[in-house]
Protein backbone atom coordinates (compact mmCIF):
# COMPACT_ATOMS: atom_id res chain seq x y z
CA UNK A 1 0.00 0.00 0.00
CA UNK A 2 2.58 2.52 0.54
CA UNK A 3 4.40 1.97 -2.73
CA UNK A 4 1.52 2.96 -4.43
CA UNK A 5 0.61 5.92 -2.45
CA UNK A 6 4.67 7.03 -3.09
CA UNK A 7 3.73 6.27 -7.27
CA UNK A 8 0.49 8.19 -6.71
CA UNK A 9 2.29 11.23 -5.21
CA UNK A 10 5.07 10.88 -8.07
CA UNK A 11 2.12 11.37 -10.49
CA UNK A 12 0.63 14.45 -8.85
CA UNK A 13 4.09 16.22 -8.98
CA UNK A 14 4.90 15.49 -11.79
CA UNK A 15 8.39 13.19 -11.27
CA UNK A 16 7.47 11.12 -13.70
CA UNK A 17 11.01 9.42 -16.26
CA UNK A 18 9.50 8.21 -19.09
CA UNK A 19 12.55 7.03 -22.02
CA UNK A 20 12.17 6.50 -25.67
CA UNK A 21 14.43 4.82 -28.18
CA UNK A 22 15.22 6.99 -31.33
CA UNK A 23 15.10 4.60 -34.92
CA UNK A 24 18.82 6.07 -34.60
CA UNK A 25 19.36 3.29 -31.90
CA UNK A 26 22.37 0.86 -33.61
CA UNK A 27 21.54 -2.06 -31.08
CA UNK A 28 24.83 -1.77 -29.12
CA UNK A 29 23.15 -3.20 -26.09
CA UNK A 30 24.87 -0.47 -23.74
CA UNK A 31 21.72 0.50 -22.56
CA UNK A 32 20.49 -3.07 -21.60
CA UNK A 33 23.22 -3.80 -19.93
CA UNK A 34 23.04 -0.42 -17.59
CA UNK A 35 19.56 -1.17 -17.05
CA UNK A 36 17.82 -4.15 -18.35
CA UNK A 37 14.57 -3.57 -15.99
CA UNK A 38 13.67 -0.57 -18.58
CA UNK A 39 15.22 -1.96 -22.02
CA UNK A 40 15.66 -4.98 -23.80
CA UNK A 41 17.16 -5.64 -27.49
CA UNK A 42 14.50 -6.13 -30.26
CA UNK A 43 14.82 -7.46 -33.75
CA UNK A 44 16.73 -4.18 -34.86
CA UNK A 45 17.48 -1.46 -32.07
CA UNK A 46 16.64 -1.66 -28.39
CA UNK A 47 13.13 -1.15 -27.09
CA UNK A 48 11.41 0.08 -24.13
CA UNK A 49 9.56 -2.22 -22.04
CA UNK A 50 8.07 -0.40 -19.83
CA UNK A 51 5.62 2.81 -19.89
CA UNK A 52 6.94 4.28 -16.97
CA UNK A 53 10.69 3.99 -15.50
CA UNK A 54 10.17 3.20 -11.75
CA UNK A 55 11.74 5.34 -9.33
CA UNK A 56 14.15 2.68 -8.04
CA UNK A 57 15.53 2.85 -12.29
CA UNK A 58 15.40 6.05 -12.31
CA UNK A 59 19.58 6.49 -12.25
CA UNK A 60 20.27 3.68 -13.92
CA UNK A 61 17.97 4.44 -17.25
CA UNK A 62 19.33 8.76 -17.27
CA UNK A 63 22.97 6.53 -17.35
CA UNK A 64 21.72 4.46 -20.18
CA UNK A 65 20.72 7.39 -21.95
CA UNK A 66 23.98 9.77 -20.84
CA UNK A 67 26.23 6.93 -22.21
CA UNK A 68 24.33 5.97 -25.28
CA UNK A 69 26.98 6.05 -27.89
CA UNK A 70 24.49 7.73 -30.62
CA UNK A 71 21.92 9.22 -28.48
CA UNK A 72 19.49 7.81 -29.30
CA UNK A 73 17.43 7.32 -25.64
CA UNK A 74 15.14 10.01 -24.76
CA UNK A 75 14.31 11.12 -21.18
CA UNK A 76 11.03 12.58 -20.78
Amino acid sequence: MGGSRLWRNRLQRGFIMKVRIEDTCTACGLCVDTCPEVFEMGDDIAQVIVDLVPAEHEDAAQQAAEECPVEAIIVE
